[in-house]
């Protein structure tokens, strides 16, 4: 199942969406465009990736 990004206005904006329901990756995908490709995520890249951002934030 497809979880769109707390941050999305509800209005569809600009905004990603991850599954996590794939054992030992994470998907991400363009909420704007969920038929296109996804990217791939290590479950530990991915954690490395948001800590960095909330960080950063």
């Amino acid at each position: 199942m497809w979880r769109r990004s707390s941050y999305s206005n509800g209005e569809g904006g600009d905004c990603v969406e991850v599954a996590d329901d794939v054992p030992g990756v994470l998907p991400v995908r363009d909420s704007k465009v969920p038929g296109g490709s996804l990217l791939l995520f290590s479950v530990g890249a991915w954690a490395a990736f948001i800590g960095s951002v909330k960080r950063a934030g």
